[in-house]
This record gives C-alpha cells, structure tokens and sequence, in this order.
C-alpha cells in the first residue's frame, strides 16, 4: 500500500531538514579543518554530532516515505526543533538560515497533522469502541 501524498511530502520535508543538517555539519568540518573552531575538540565533537544527527532524521524520513508509525513522533519532535532553532536565527538576524528553518517546520507540522497523514501513520491501532461505560463487575 501506498502512502498518502501528505505523508510523502513530511517524508521530503524531513529529508531537506536532514540535508540542511549535513550541509551545516560539513561548513562545521572545513571550520574545524581550518583551525577556526574555539577548540579543536570541540570542532570535531559538533562535526561528528551534527552528521550523526543528519543520519538520523534520514531514517526517519525513510520511515515517514513508508508510512511507518514509529516515524511520526520523532518527526513532529523534529519539526519543533527546527521551528525553535528557526526563531533564534531570525531573532539574531541570520534571516538566510532562519527562514528556511521557518518554511520547513510550518511545512512539516502542516503535513504531518492533515487528516490523510494521522489516519496512514495511526493505522493499525485499535480504536476502543464509542459508547457508554459497560457496568462495573
């Protein structure tokens, strides 16, 4: 079965987040490589964190295109975290950085929470049945 094609775009929204993750690794790599970091370690450290991080949300991505349940909530966390970093980068004028953060975010709340997208990443679940509480034995 086919996912719906809200959850194919949280799956896409998911895997540019990914990709701008890995990109913001790799200037961190040069800077590191460069002697640009406050530490060498600590250059090294957010290197590897960030490409780990990128690794991550690229699974969940491949779980969202597959319409996996275990795959919305780290995507909604994901979602809120890009939206609270976007907040910081545009309060601190890196509106290059910040407004995309922003666009994706709102893009990946938006098709993660549509009606197709809850009923395909829900399904499976049983729903109890509505109705009046049976008598107490």
């Amino acid at each position: 079965m086919q996912s719906p094609p809200t959850v194919r775009a949280a799956a896409a929204v998911q895997a540019a987040e990914a990709a701008v993750v890995c990109a913001a690794s790799a200037l961190a790599a040069v800077d590191a490589a460069a002697g640009l970091s406050y530490q060498a370690g600590s250059g090294i450290a957010l290197t590897l964190i960030g490409f780990g991080t990128a690794a991550a949300l690229g699974l969940v991505a491949v779980g969202l295109a597959r319409a996996r349940r275990w795959s919305r909530t780290p995507a909604l966390l994901t979602q809120l975290f890009t939206g609270i970093v976007g907040i910081y980068l545009v309060e601190g004028h890196r509106y290059d950085w910040g407004v995309p953060a922003l666009v994706l975010a709102g893009a990946g709340f938006i098709t993660l929470l549509v009606p197709p997208s809850l009923r395909a990443l829900n399904r499976g679940r049983p729903v109890p049945p509505a109705g009046p509480p049976g008598p107490a034995g």
